[in-house]
């Protein structure tokens, strides 16, 4: 419950709700960013204008709420539930369920052009696979549930003391938030088939068709063929994955005689982009002809607002990680001069930091934070829960969904959309 700003002009009320539709409530209010307090006086003051009270709700094993209400309404709800026959309880829930019935969840939003997301850094080892999969999972969870989220903050503004606390220490505001509900398309880009893995499935049969054959034009069926579910009630049908294929180390010979071999990662998911709002490609850690090809389809489009696809760079905080992401960086400015291309750097994120490892931690941290273009967008800490979850082949916010990696990277999530 959100307490008024100011009580000045309200009075506490205590009541009974039945716990599934304060639950409901609870979570429409998150949906339509309402105060609860303020949907619980609009229902009350739709319940009290009707001509006669609407169908009763069941309220066995109703629980005490508490609300601020303007002063005098709570008085005068009294006088209208006595004078339709109604206990106060029973009134309270049939005006809740009217304000929901008003009120009905917001749609998702989906992107005219289906957003690229490429998760990339030449360095290996930096966890490029857990934050691909990460935030497509929080892309991807139910909109009708709320889940934790770390309260959004100008990163760029603070210091690196605030802006990730280290392990055992207590953590930031948390705030209760619906799931953002996308369609989402896992792309593993890299042969060694990590994130297929970690997720529970097996790499597509040598022999047989794959990513690598599309982009060489010697597709042998649809690609949607390829493309399996990844299962959990939490993602509803949104979260699908295109698993890996070892043939993607032979992918840069075959590419090598392709025609437009930029463009070939394009040619081969164009047909199911329309399937999507969010595709994710976990990128190998290399910087050959393949590499080319995923950046080439980060690019920004013609219809497209900046920074709606492009390129999510993962680091550590670590001197490596500084000349794997020059090295990077400087094949995306290339390829940008050289095909005038519009390519949007979606942000840094500073992977598996524990501010205790000391001075080269925290002063490679600083040194992420002083780079302002790209910024960095989120701090992931290095916790046991990212890899007890790759052990058990389960999805993180399968695994762990309230802990502290899955709450950065549902604020990671939301900072990128």
């Amino acid at each position: 419950m959100t307490s008024p700003s100011s009580q000045s002009d309200r009075e506490k009320v205590v009541s009974k709700l039945p716990p599934w539709l304060r639950q409901e409530l609870k979570i429409r209010t998150a949906q339509l960013r309402v105060d609860i307090q303020d949907a619980v006086h609009q229902g009350i003051a739709h319940w009290s204008a009707l001509a006669s009270a609407p169908s009763p709700v069941d309220t066995s094993g109703a629980e005490s709420f508490s609300t601020w209400l303007p002063a005098g309404q709570w008085e005068s709800f009294r006088a209208d539930s006595k004078d339709r026959g109604v206990s106060l309880i029973q009134g309270l829930a049939q005006s809740v369920r009217l304000w929901l019935e008003l009120n009905p969840a917001p749609s998702v939003v989906r992107p005219s052009v289906v957003r690229r997301i490429i998760v990339c850094n030449q360095k290996g080892g930096v966890g490029k696979t857990a934050i691909t999969a990460g935030t497509a999972e929080a892309l991807a969870e139910d909109p009708a549930s709320l889940h934790p989220v770390r309260v959004a903050r100008q990163l760029a503004r603070l210091s690196t003391d605030d802006v990730q606390p280290d392990p055992g220490t207590t953590p930031p505001d948390l705030e209760d938030l619906p799931g953002l509900g996308m369609r989402v398309l896992l792309i593993d880009f890299d042969p060694q088939g990590h994130l297929t893995k970690q997720l529970g499935q097996q790499p597509l049969p040598i022999g047989g068709d794959s990513l690598t054959c599309h982009m060489a034009g010697e597709a042998k069926g649809p690609l949607a063929d390829l493309i399996v579910p990844v299962p959990d009630d939490r993602f509803g049908d949104r979260l699908h994955l295109l698993p890996a294929c070892t043939d993607a180390f032979l992918l840069d010979v075959r590419l090598s005689t392709v025609r437009a071999r930029e463009a070939a990662l394009e040619r081969a998911l164009s047909p199911i982009e329309s399937d999507y709002d969010v595709i994710l490609v976990d990128c190998p850690p290399s910087l050959g002809l393949s590499m080319d090809a995923a950046i080439y389809y980060g690019r920004r489009r013609d219809t497209e607002q900046p920074g709606a696809s492009g390129a999510l760079i993962v680091v550590q905080a670590e001197d490596s990680s500084a000349d794997a992401y020059d090295l990077l960086t400087s094949q995306i400015n290339d390829l940008r001069d050289d095909l005038s291309l519009d390519i949007d750097y979606l942000g840094l994120v500073v992977n598996l930091y524990d501010g205790r490892r000391g001075y080269i931690a925290t002063s490679s941290l600083q040194a992420w934070m002083d780079i302002k273009d790209p910024r960095v967008v989120a701090i992931v800490p290095d916790l046991k829960e990212q890899r007890e979850a790759v052990r058990v082949k389960q999805p993180l916010f399968v695994y762990a969904p309230k802990g502290d990696q899955a709450v950065a990277l549902r604020a990671l999530a939301r900072e990128i959309s």
